[in-house]
């Protein structure tokens, strides 16, 4: 179960993310980004991001620690901010918090090199828990220390949206083409070689015990929230064996960095640089 903290103050909304996060301090002193329950995007987001995130943490991708932050809705009474307000009254009880980063940068492939073995775990992971959010548009990754973090899982596992179809997402194909690390010719195969064996149903099922019952309950077609972690087991075990076969990496779509002559040829120039010069940190 995910250790527990119980908000103490809100401290600023984070108007990047589409679900309102908030930053927020907690009893054990601790800060944390909090995505709240109370947010129009549902528990499913809270869902994805816990599965996601210990999964990624277990298989030694660097994700910020996971918390759940106890709320008490009173803490939204004196926020100027009506939609703020709002928000955290309609989020009493556990929401998710993230270790904040103090002094994180957002990812930029142009200031920070990262090889293929590397890009090559975070692509194959993300094709494994189908997360369309990770593209050049909006890397969702920051840099730390030195080091690649990943945050923001919330739109992966986007076939639990529709529980009737899920079987069918073990076979289904990952379009890695707009990936932000695609450029940085992601080593899939080797990722998979080391990562797929490690993804069994004990490790999956251990991951899916961090989702509290509250974020389970009630889903159409499962008796109890067990029920529903198992279907999420199901799934990611079927899919990890063989997503690195339908792992697509192609030329990046037409709106973005694809219109620059040169973009792939460019990028790899200056990874290659940064290696030669050694990382900025």
């Amino acid at each position: 179960m995910l250790p527990e903290v119980t908000a103490t103050r809100y401290v600023t909304p984070l108007r990047e993310g589409g679900s309102l996060p908030g930053l927020v301090e907690a009893d054990d002193l601790g800060t944390y980004v909090v995505k709240f329950t109370g947010a129009g995007q549902g528990r499913k987001t809270l869902v994805a991001e816990v599965l996601c995130g210990r999964l990624a943490q277990r298989l030694g991708l660097r994700v910020p620690d996971l918390v759940r932050v106890w709320l008490d809705p009173v803490i939204g009474l004196g926020e100027p901010d009506q939609e703020v307000q709002e928000l955290l009254k309609a989020s009493g009880g556990p929401n998710l918090g993230m270790d904040f980063l103090p002094g994180s940068i957002g990812f930029d492939p142009l200031a920070y090199a990262v090889g293929p073995e590397e890009a090559g775990r975070v692509v194959w992971f993300d094709a494994l828990v189908g997360n369309v959010d990770r593209s050049w548009r909006n890397p969702n990754l920051l840099v730390w220390h030195g080091d690649l973090w990943l945050i923001d899982h919330g739109a992966a596992l986007i076939w639990h949206h529709n529980w009737p179809t899920a079987a069918k997402a073990a076979d289904k194909p990952y379009d890695a083409s707009d990936h932000v690390l695609a450029p940085a010719g992601p080593d899939v195969a080797a990722a998979a070689a080391e990562l797929a064996p490690r993804v069994t149903e004990e490790l999956l099922t251990e991951c899916a015990a961090d989702i509290p019952d509250a974020w389970l309950e009630d889903e159409p077609g499962f008796d109890t929230p067990d029920a529903l972690r198992r279907a999420y087991v199901e799934v990611l075990a079927a899919r990890a064996g063989t997503v690195h076969r339908r792992i697509t990496l192609g030329e990046p779509s037409q709106d973005g960095p694809s219109r620059a002559p040169g973009w792939l040829r460019d990028w790899a120039e200056a990874v290659s640089g940064l290696k030669k010069g050694g990382r900025t940190r």
